[in-house]
């Protein structure tokens, strides 16, 4: 285990962490040049796409420093605040983290956030300043600024440039001299902890884990403690990155082991491999991801239903943090409600899901949970606007709030603070950060906080403010069901959940939204929002004109006021029988406006 070596990179979002993973691939060879590409730790097209990391990625290199060979174990880390509980989970797997800041926008709010679990674990820290080929960069000003952050010399503060490898050797160096070998584990069995897992329909649930004692070898009889599922190893391995079979594994490493698990929900990140027979202690601090908000997803075309079934089941076999239930709509059919850890967490499972199984889906505003005590006293908890009950029905409501941490120049703290207060928020104080910023601290609805919140705090910062949060419990909430009625049908995929003082603008508002963007059809639409009983807002969508009189030439008028008044009568017989149908763009542009 002395030459060993295990540590994540942490870092806010897009700091550079799969770029500087690049230069290391390239730099011990573990990659030749020529199978080189951009973000080679990130798999998803989505990843790429976006240029940020969703789905950690281990990866073993093998390197040599005067004469004596090493094993780095990397683990890249999302830096996304919706993905905090896996990055935690990898923390306790190193003994090290790299803390990469970036020289043009310096220390963020998730930066912070990823440092305070590293140093609770004390983890040994290596500050490390990407970017600084940048001709913006601010490398002097920075590194004082994670100097000060570390309580540490700012002549400890690497820089690098993932872009053009300079200072990788140098902090291979470092990373040998300053990251400690891994201990022997206090258990006296073997076991490995899991911090994140893969599935394929050949293998099954493939477990990435650490192993912290003993060893684990192919054909032994396992099981995963925390949901007491026993399996036989199919395989064992480390990456390099993909993944490369061994006969065995040992303490200290970190490998996958394929368990032949093919039921949605058995692995999570955070339970404990051990021997079958062994009576050793799972590690602390396991806890199941709980879900944030909640989307209803429906094939736009019924006969899609079990395409889009089986599609959720095999997202829920990669990712157990994301949950799923059955549920039916009059206006809809039937459909399936999800569970999601945060809004970037939704967006990515949901073009996965639509990429993945080809289909084109309805997707309902998201919502969060709310604790609801009726007169009489029962209590029910309620994640679906179509389920939440009439105002006369009701004695309170609770909503879950959270903590905000945002990080912006000192100039903006008055705006920012407006902002906080629109959401419904308020401020609980602001100081002085570095290099003129502050950081406002503040505590809000977590309802509020899925309305666009984020895009708004990027466009009037102009993107100079990051944004860092947490659940802190639940308060009372004024709010109420917001209905839309399109040809005076109900639609419950536009159904949600609002603030009761805000709620007429926000029925106004998508009222509009709906006028300016479903198509006109044959017969009149009437789009109106109802909320507590009554119409709050409402406008008309005119029928199509056709002119059925363009075929007459000359004639008797008589001819064409029969052909109007036939036109007429089909008209308000389509409006009588019409269903308006919504399109896949219609919902997103909604959604999205919301």
């Amino acid at each position: 285990m002395e030459n060993i070596r295990n540590f994540s990179i942490i870092a806010h979002v897009d700091h550079g962490k799969s770029t500087l993973a690049d230069r290391l691939l390239e730099h011990t060879g573990t990659i030749e040049k020529r199978k080189m590409q951009e973000q080679v730790l990130d798999r998803m097209d989505i990843e790429r796409e976006r240029g940020i990391t969703i789905k950690m990625q281990p990866v073993s290199l093998a390197y040599q420093q005067d004469g004596v060979s090493y094993m780095l174990n990397i683990i890249d880390t999302p830096g996304h605040i919706d993905f905090s509980y896996e990055v935690s989970r990898s923390l306790r797997a190193v003994e090290g983290v790299l803390l990469l800041v970036d020289a043009t926008q310096g220390v963020q709010a998730q930066t912070l956030s990823v440092l305070e679990m590293a140093q609770e674990l004390n983890l040994v820290i290596i500050p490390v300043l990407t970017k600084i080929d940048m001709g913006h960069a601010r490398t002097d000003e920075v590194s004082l600024e994670v100097a000060d952050l570390l309580d540490c010399n700012p002549d400890e503060v690497l820089l690098v440039s993932g872009k053009t490898g300079e200072g990788i050797e140098e902090l291979l160096r470092v990373i040998i001299k300053k990251f400690p070998a891994p201990q022997q584990d206090t258990a006296t069995d073997a076991r490995a902890l899991v911090f994140d897992f893969s599935y394929t329909n050949h293998t099954g649930v493939n477990a990435f884990a650490r192993v912290f004692g003993g060893s684990f070898k192919k054909g032994e009889r396992l099981v995963l403690r925390e949901i007491n599922t026993a399996f036989s190893l199919k395989d064992v391995g480390v990456f390099k990155p993909d993944m490369v079979s061994a006969e065995s594994i040992e303490k200290g490493m970190i490998g996958y082991f394929t368990t032949g698990i093919k039921e949605p929900g058995i692995a999570v990140v955070g339970d404990t491999i051990t021997r079958a027979q062994a009576k050793t202690e799972p590690f602390p601090g396991y806890q199941e991801a709980v879900p944030v908000i909640w989307v209803s997803l429906y094939p736009q075309d019924a006969n899609d239903y079990n395409t889009l079934h089986h599609t959720l089941q095999e997202m829920r076999l990669v990712d157990a943090a994301f949950t799923y239930e059955e549920e039916r709509s009059t206006a809809l059919g039937k459909g399936f409600r999800c569970g999601f850890l945060g809004m970037l967490h939704f967006e990515i499972i949901t073009e996965r899901v639509r990429r993945q199984a080809g289909i084109e889906l309805v997707v309902t505003a998201p919502s969060t949970d709310f604790i609801i005590t009726k007169k009489g006293g029962e209590t029910m908890v309620i994640a679906t606007p179509a389920k939440f009950p009439d105002k006369h029905e009701i004695e309170s409501v609770t909503e879950p709030w959270v903590a905000v941490d945002i990080i912006a120049p000192a100039e903006q703290v008055p705006a920012l603070s407006q902002l906080i207060g629109e959401y419904e928020g308020f401020v609980l104080q602001v100081n002085d950060f570095k290099n003129n910023r502050c950081i406002v601290q503040g505590e809000m609805p977590l309802r509020e906080m899925m309305r666009q919140f984020f895009d708004k705090l990027k466009s009037i910062s102009s993107g100079y403010a990051s944004l860092s949060y947490k659940r802190i419990g639940s308060r009372e909430a004024d709010v109420t069901r917001l209905d839309i009625l399109l040809a005076e049908e109900e639609f419950p995929a536009f159904a949600s959940i609002v603030s009761r003082v805000r709620g007429e603008r926000e029925a106004r508002e998508l009222v509009s939204t709906l006028h300016e963007t479903i198509p006109r059809a044959l017969f009149v639409i009437k789009i109106q929002a109802k909320m507590d009983g009554r119409i709050v807002a409402s406008k008309t969508l005119p029928a199509l004109r056709k002119d059925v009189t363009a075929k007459l030439y000359g004639g008797d008028i008589t001819r064409k006021m029969k052909l109007r008044e036939k036109q007429k009568k089909g008209k308000q017989k389509m409006g009588a029988a019409g269903r308006v149908t919504v399109s896949h763009d219609t919902f997103l542009k909604v959604v999205q406006r919301r």
